[in-house]
């Protein structure tokens, strides 16, 4: 159970930092990847909630979330390029 708590401080460390890139990122490129980050880790987050509880409803919303944030990657970095 002590690894459990050293993953959970270690993953609130890791998305303290992709946010703060996310906020202060020094061009947009940056603050694109800070997002797909926050992402990923939303959707191990919840993988990882669904594996603690039991539950499959939490990966349903893994993989909506997961499907949202790479449709969301590809218009941004379309727009960026300006593509789009």
């Amino acid at each position: 159970m002590i690894e459990f708590v050293y993953f959970a401080i270690f993953y609130v460390l890791c998305c303290f930092i992709a946010i703060w890139r996310l906020i202060k990122g020094p061009t947009a490129p940056d603050r694109v990847v800070a997002g797909d980050c926050v992402d990923v880790l939303t959707d191990v987050a919840l993988v990882l909630v669904a594996l603690y509880s039991g539950r499959g409803i939490y990966l349903d919303i893994a993989i909506v979330t997961a499907i949202l944030g790479f449709l969301s990657q590809v218009l941004i970095g379309s727009y960026l390029e300006g593509t789009l």
